[in-house]
């Protein structure tokens, strides 16, 4: 009998270790989890938090929805590059959407304001973004249907392939504009 009360004793010591080391490890998940949700609450009420490059997935979508909220484009370059490769196809395909939508509003904004040449570019950034997430996400409706209104706005013609016989002209005549102008409706 002695001998099982000494067993008993060392057994009990390591069962409650190692349960304190487990409600550890809990608490300290848990923590985290809390502080992250502090800072997407903090990004989503306008507070300009810096979010590093080790922050959960959601803390880099919130940081890229605030940057591209603002119109700061090139700071949510890098939160876009870094959700691309997430290993979460739903979440990478939400935040090309958003990058290729803030995209999309910036040329809408110049097609508006008369300066056409200048928001071609931001299209066919648009359009890449909505095709990067079509990738991760084929069935992605908004994605599809995004994308249909950018290839409306600027269409994607093949170029022709020139040959050393063929004369090329210097300055060819543009026979369509490349930026038709702005859908109205369904399509």
């Amino acid at each position: 009998m002695r001998a099982a009360t000494l067993l008993r004793g060392p057994s009990l010591w390591l069962l409650m270790a190692g349960a304190l080391a487990l409600g550890l490890r809990e608490g300290a998940v848990w923590w985290g989890l809390e502080t992250d949700n502090r800072t997407i609450a903090a990004l989503r009420s306008g507070h300009d938090l810096i979010v590093g490059p080790d922050a959960a997935d959601a803390v880099a979508y919130a940081r890229l929805d605030f940057l591209l909220f603002r119109d700061r484009l090139d700071e949510a370059e890098p939160f876009v590059e870094r959700l691309a490769r997430s290993r979460d196809d739903g979440l990478a395909a939400e935040a090309l959407l958003a990058a290729g939508n803030a995209r999309m509003r910036r040329a809408i904004d110049l097609v508006e304001a008369g300066r056409i040449d200048d928001a071609i570019p931001f299209v066919g950034l648009a359009k890449r973004r909505y095709m990067e997430g079509l990738r991760r996400r084929p069935g992605h409706w908004s994605l599809k249907y995004d994308l249909d209104v950018a290839m409306r706005l600027v269409r994607d013609f093949p170029e022709l392939e020139v040959t050393g016989d063929d004369d090329v002209p210097a300055t060819p005549k543009k026979l369509w504009t490349e930026l038709p102008g702005l859908p109205k409706g369904l399509p």
